[in-house]
C-alpha cells in the first residue's frame, strides 16, 4: 500500500510532545512490513536542514488547489528521510506560515492565525502529491492541525483526478485540544459556507477543526482501546462525545508502541553504565548518577527509592493530586526528582517543595532529553497519575529501563500497566482508579512496601523488561485497517 502520513510534528525534526514520536516511529515500521510510507510536516524554522542533510526539491511555486484569500498559496519542499529507516520525509516551506522561532505558539499563548497556517499545511500537503504524481491509498492524518484535509478531499472531490479513490484516517492523539477558532475564519480555510452547520464543523458558535477531521475521514482512530471507549462519554468526550458516539463503527483504538531502537537499556548512549534484565548492576551506578546530578544524597545505611516524574506541569497529568499529598510525600522514605514545564501554581509548589526538602526532592523546570534518559534508567519508579491519558508513552519507556510505574487506570495506562499481585507476583506496575490524591498516596505506600522485598522487587522489574511494546503488532493491526 501507499500510505502518506500528514502531522505538525515528527521526531527527530520537530517535536513539542508524544504526537512526534509517533510519527516518527509507525512508518518505519509499516515500512518494515513491505509498504511504501511517505511523511509531510511543515517546515519550521526550528529544523536543521544541514544537521538532517536536507535536499531542496522545489523552490518552484507549488500552487495550492483551492482559494483562500487570506493565505499565501506559494510553498517551497524539502526532502529527507526518515533515520534508520527508508522513509521519506518531506517538509513545506513557507516563511510567512513556519518562518516563526516556535510550532504553535510563542511566550505561552498560540499563534492567533493558526488556524491559517495548518489550513496552508493540509492543501500543500494535497499539492505535494500531485507535484510528485504520487497517490497514495491511505492518507493519514493526526490531531486537530490535519482535521481540514479529509474535509478538503470529500468537498472537492472532483477538483482533482488523484483524489477519487483515496481513503482517509484521522487520529485523534489528544482531544483535549481541538484547535477552536471564531466563525469569521472560515471563508480563510477555503470552507464553504454549508459546513458551519452542527452537523459539520460548527461546535458552540465557532470553527471546531478536530471535529472537521472526526466528520470527514473514512475512519477514525486513537491511541488505545480504553481512550477510544472513555471519549465517548461526557466525561471523556470534551463536548464531542455525541460525533464520536455517531461514528461509533468507525472508531479503532489502536495503543501506541515505542522505538526499541532509541529506548534500549543495553545500548542507550546517554546512559551512566548500560544495563540489562540478565545484568541489572548498572541500574545502580545510572541511580547514583541520578542523584549525583541533582544534588541528592547518596544513602549510606540503606537503599531508599526515587521516583522520577517526566511530564507537563498540568492538572491533566494529575499534578492537582500530586499537590493534595504533598506534605505527605516529603514524610515518606523516597527522593523525588522531577523534569517538566507547565502551568505556574506547580512551578511555585515544586519549588516550594525543594526550599523545603533540599534533601528529598530535586526540581528540573525544563525540557532535558539527556536528563530524562537518567531518570528512566536511575529511577525505581516512575510516576503518572493522570486524570485522562490517551496514550502515553513515559509508562512504557519506564518499563524498558526497568523502572516501575505507578499509574491510574486510564487510558492507554490502563491498556498497557497491569497491577502487581504479590500472590501470584504477576503485573508490571502499581495501578489505583479513584482519582483522588488519598488513592494515590496509597498506592505509593503499597509500591513502597513490596520494594523492601527485594526478591519480588527484583521479580517486579523482570516482569517489566519483559514487556513488549513495540510497534510491530500496532503497525499490523493498522495494516488490516487500511486495506479495511
Amino acid at each position: 500500500m501507499k500510505i502518506l502520513f500528514v502531522a505538525a510534528e515528527c521526531a527527530p525534526f520537530a517535536k513539542v510532545g508524544g504526537l512526534a514520536d509517533v510519527i516518527g516511529s509507525l512508518p518505519k515500521a509499516l515500512a518494515k512490513l513491505g509498504h511504501e510510507v511517505k511523511i509531510v510536516i511543515p517546515k519550521y524554522k526550528k529544523i536543521d536542514h544541514q544537521r538532517y542533510q536536507l535536499q531542496l526539491i522545489s523552490d518552484t511555486k507549488i500552487t495550492i488547489p483551492w482559494p483562500t484569500p487570506a493565505l499565501q498559496n506559494e510553498a517551497f519542499i524539502l526532502q529527507g528521510v526518515l533515520p534508520h529507516s527508508p522513509v521519506e520525509i518531506y517538509f513545506i516551506g513557507n516563511e510567512h506560515n513556519f518562518g516563526r522561532d516556535e510550532i504553535y505558539q510563542v511566550q505561552g499563548q498560540d499563534y492567533p492565525d493558526n488556524a491559517e497556517r495548518f489550513a496552508f499545511f493540509c492543501q500543500a500537503a494535497l499539492a505535494l502529491c500531485k507535484y510528485l504524481n504520487w497517490r497514495p491509498d491511505i492518507i493519514h492524518c493526526h490531531d486537530w492541525q490535519t482535521g481540514l484535509l479529509p474535509a478538503y478531499i470529500k468537498i472537492y472531490p472532483n477538483e482533482e483526478y488523484i483524489w477519487n479513490r483515496v481513503k482517509t484516517v484521522f487520529t485523534i492523539h489528544n482531544l483535549a485540544y481541538q484547535g477552536i477558532f471564531p466563525p469569521e475564519r472560515l471563508n480563510g480555510l477555503a470552507m464553504p459556507d454549508w459546513t458551519y452547520t452542527p452537523k459539520y464543523i460548527e461546535f458552540y458558535h465557532n470553527i471546531n477543526l478536530m471535529k472537521a477531521g472526526l466528520v470527514f475521514a473514512d475512519t477514525l482512530t486513537t491511541v488505545s482501546e480504553q481512550y477510544s471507549r472513555e471519549i465517548q462519554t461526557a466525561e471523556y468526550g470534551c463536548g464531542l462525545e455525541g460525533v464520536l458516539i455517531e461514528r461509533k463503527n468507525d472508531l479503532f483504538g489502536i495503543i501506541n508502541g515505542i522505538d526499541y531502537e532509541e529506548w534500549n537499556p543495553q545500548t542507550d548512549p546517554e546512559l551512566a553504565a548500560s544495563f540489562s534484565r540478565a545484568d541489572l548492576s548498572g541500574k545502580q551506578k545510572n541511580k547514583r548518577m541520578l542523584l549525583k546530578e541533582n544534588k541528592l544524597p547518596i544513602p549510606r545505611k540503606k537503599d531508599i527509592p526515587v521516583i522520577g516524574l517526566i511530564s507537563r506541569l498540568t492538572d491533566q497529568k494529575g499534578f492537582d493530586i500530586i499537590a493534595e499529598i504533598a506534605q505527605e510525600l516529603l514524610q515518606l522514605d523516597v527522593q523525588l526528582v522531577i523534569l517538566g514545564t507547565g502551568e505556574p501554581k506547580y512551578h511555585a509548589l515544586f519549588t516550594e517543595l525543594h526550599k523545603q526538602a533540599p534533601k528529598k526532592i530535586a526540581v528540573n523546570l525544563k525540557f532535558d532529553a539527556r536528563l530524562a534518559k537518567l531518570i528512566y534508567a536511575g529511577s525505581d519508579m516512575f510516576l503518572m497519575p493522570s486524570k485522562f491519558e490517551p496514550c502515553g508513552l513515559g509508562q512504557m519507556i519506564s518499563l524498558a529501563y526497568g523502572t516501575i510505574p505507578i499509574v491510574r487506570k486510564t487510558g492507554g495506562l490502563a491498556d498497557t500497566i497491569d497491577d502487581y499481585n504479590p500472590a501470584t507476583e504477576s503485573g508490571t506496575g502499581f495501578v489505583f482508579e479513584e482519582y483522588t490524591g488519598k488513592a494515590l498516596l496509597t498506592t505509593i505506600q503499597r509500591a513502597l512496601a513490596v520494594y523492601q522485598n527485594k526478591t519480588a522487587w527484583k521479580k517486579l522489574i523482570e516482569n517489566a523488561m519483559r514487556a513488549d511494546f513495540s510497534w510491530d503488532a500496532s503497525a499490523k493491526k493498522y495494516i488490516t485497517l487500511y486495506q479495511r
